[in-house]
């Protein structure tokens, strides 16, 4: 944990702790993080130290997730980047992945990218679904089902060139070079994760309407969509960042306490 300079966060830790699934090592200033007897402190003298600290932690394998506190995200970033100490290997890609819990929805629903890769060329939407495609069967899902979004379900080369990607894409999970899943589109929101809606259009599709996880075509499109459902539609959610040697947690400094805690418990898992 790079900075836990917040209540918020040493809470979101300390709850981890206590439920079994985390052994925390708290680094930042010791006198902002206060009286803590219950995990090691090492000590940092700024934000940018810390997270060359908690970053050095991890590449010396000393620890399994790394966690950003109450410091800019371009600090901790610049660590996890750094070309000579960081823990992105040379043709990783950097993304970010959700978790999210929607009261109408029948199941856990994952998706990518709504934070880090504005748009996604075609190697790195490749790596966005082994990405994806790895969190789910962390979870239990044997075969994901994961749609490949867009605003209707035409390939339309000329004005969504990323739909003809979407085709590669698909005929190569068939080919079974991501493993066990079932992967279609381009399907808009309703068909993907709606049966009724999808036959109400006279369409088929493998997902059924069920879809465990979503790609989005681009960064726009998934930050609305995530921001409508934690808004108006009272979702619950836990975000990582996958492509490094660990998972980051990388939630706002303005997150609850219930946020922080589902994301750390989503890394460790």
């Amino acid at each position: 944990m790079a900075c836990p300079h917040d209540e918020t966060t040493l809470q979101a830790v300390k709850k981890a702790m206590d439920e079994g699934f985390a052994a925390p090592v708290l680094v930042g200033d010791p006198q902002r993080i206060g009286s803590v007897d219950w995990a090691p402190v090492v000590a940092a003298t700024d934000d940018d130290d810390a997270a060359a600290k908690a970053v050095a932690l991890v590449k010396d394998g000393e620890a399994d997730v790394l966690m950003k506190g109450l410091l800019n995200t371009d600090n901790l970033l610049r660590a996890v980047l750094n070309k000579e100490k960081g823990i992105l290997e040379k043709g990783r890609v950097l993304t970010h992945l959700t978790c999210a819990e929607v009261p109408e929805y029948d199941k856990l629903l994952f998706m990518t990218d709504v934070a880090v890769i504005p748009y996604p060329t075609k190697e790195q939407r490749e790596q966005q679904l082994q990405y994806l495609l790895d969190l789910c069967r962390s979870m239990g899902i044997d075969e994901p089902r994961v749609a490949l979004i867009n605003c209707s379900e035409k390939v339309n080369e000329k004005h969504f060139p990323f739909t003809v990607e979407y085709q590669e894409l698909i005929a190569r999970t068939q080919a079974g070079d991501f493993g066990p899943c079932i992967v279609d589109g381009p399907l808009d929101l309703k068909t993907s994760l709606s049966a009724a809606a999808l036959h109400k259009k006279g369409l088929t599709s493998p997902l059924e309407g069920q879809a465990d996880g979503l790609i989005f075509p681009d960064i726009q499109a998934g930050n609305v969509f995530y921001k409508t459902i934690t808004l108006f539609g009272h979702a619950r959610t836990a975000a990582v960042l996958a492509g490094p040697q660990v998972p980051v947690v990388l939630t706002s400094r303005a997150d609850g306490l219930e946020s922080k805690f589902f994301s750390l418990a989503l890394a460790c898992i």
